[in-house]
């Protein structure tokens, strides 16, 4: 089984992980993720755990293609401490993950930030707390779990005391 040359990583609330393309990876039992990509539209399973699809037949395996694909290299595990961290009196943003493809950001409000971009939309998450947002002639509140996209060229402002997950390309 898959499973037995699998590498097993622990995990705990907070943890940030990387994986590259090609990368084989599963999400264990239990485990809530915000799992921020580039879209591909390839997902390849090599493994289903024994679950059955909503016709209570078994889903299919793509085994051929994910060889293909894989990187069979021990993966590099990269040093995320040194990463960007910008503060204010109001807040604490820290960068999580940077690639040529998106960007993602971790948020510590205690108090409002006004959001920003150009060029790309801002992908918001709340992780914990709670959130207002007031932009673009609309606010409203968030819910733990809940997320808020805000498009290229407008100004959101956030106000309350929450952990946030930013993401953009």
């Amino acid at each position: 089984m898959i499973e037995e040359v699998c590498n097993k990583v622990p995990v705990k609330k907070g943890d940030v992980f990387f994986i590259e393309s090609g990368t084989l990876h599963a999400i264990g039992s239990g485990i809530l993720i915000a799992e921020v990509q580039q879209n591909s539209n390839s997902t390849y399973r090599v493994s289903d755990y024994g679950r059955l699809g909503a016709d209570g037949k078994p889903r299919q395996l793509h085994i051929d293609k994910a060889i293909d694909v894989t990187n069979r290299e021990p993966v590099k595990v990269k040093d995320n401490s040194a990463l960007t961290v910008k503060k204010t009196d109001l807040w604490e943003l820290r960068n999580l993950a940077s690639c040529e493809l998106f960007m993602v950001d971790l948020l510590e409000l205690n108090g409002e930030v006004s959001l920003f971009e150009k060029d790309t939309f801002i992908s918001v998450v709340l992780l914990e707390g709670s959130l207002k947002f007031e932009g673009n002639n609309e606010g409203g509140e968030m819910k733990k779990g809940s997320s808020l996209f805000i498009p290229a060229g407008v100004t959101t402002k956030l106000i309350g005391k929450a952990k946030v997950l930013l993401s953009k390309i």
